[in-house]
């Protein structure tokens, strides 16, 4: 195994990804994906501190960018939409191709553990937004609200989006259709 080989940690990322598919998340082991990634466990633990941060890496650098954007969005008079816009305008495909992270989610849906801590970080993430939202003028009682449902809201969405033809839908498209079908539904 060359020592310092291109790709590392694509190459683990992609192997654990296949492994939690193939055994699942429990059975598989840190070496088991070195092994299938070409490189040591060293190199793994160099990239990812346990096996559960192959799948939620990026997810504290992914929850700043979206809390910035949300501080610098030019409004924030619609809070729902402020909240589920940013979501829906973050460059997704950026962190892996759909299919990755299609099958990242299945990974997470079936185990309990990665489930609960995905769910702690949807949480985080709308606690912070609502916090942004507060500083940027919206009410303590809405900004909560807005905050929790726009996380909804969008993740319904990107459910959605992930099991759509790539070629055909649109993450803002599905955000705005699910926007405008919660909207519908409340009475004046």
């Amino acid at each position: 195994m060359p020592r310092w080989e291109q790709g590392s940690e694509e190459r683990l990322y992609a192997a654990a990804l296949q492994l939690f598919r193939e055994q699942g998340f429990e059975d598989t082991s840190v070496v088991e994906i070195a092994r299938r990634a070409r490189v040591t466990t060293r190199t793994f633990f160099r990239y990812f501190p346990d096996k559960r941060e192959v799948l939620f890496a990026d997810t504290d650098d992914v929850r700043a960018a979206l809390v910035q954007a949300l501080l610098e969005a030019p409004s924030v008079a619609d809070p729902l939409r402020a909240v589920v816009g940013e979501l829906a305008r973050h460059h997704w495909e950026g962190l892996a191709p759909r299919r990755s992270l299609r099958e990242r989610q299945s990974v997470i849906a079936a185990n309990p553990g990665l489930l609960e801590r995905d769910l702690v970080k949807q949480h985080t993430l709308a606690l912070e937004f609502a916090d942004v939202l507060v500083r940027r003028g919206v009410g303590r009682e809405l900004a909560p609200v807005a905050a929790r449902v726009g996380v909804q809201v969008f993740l319904t969405a990107y459910e959605r989006w992930l099991d759509a033809d790539e070629e055909v839908e649109d993450l803002v498209t599905i955000c705005d259709e699910l926007l405008a079908a919660l909207r519908a539904t409340l009475p004046g």
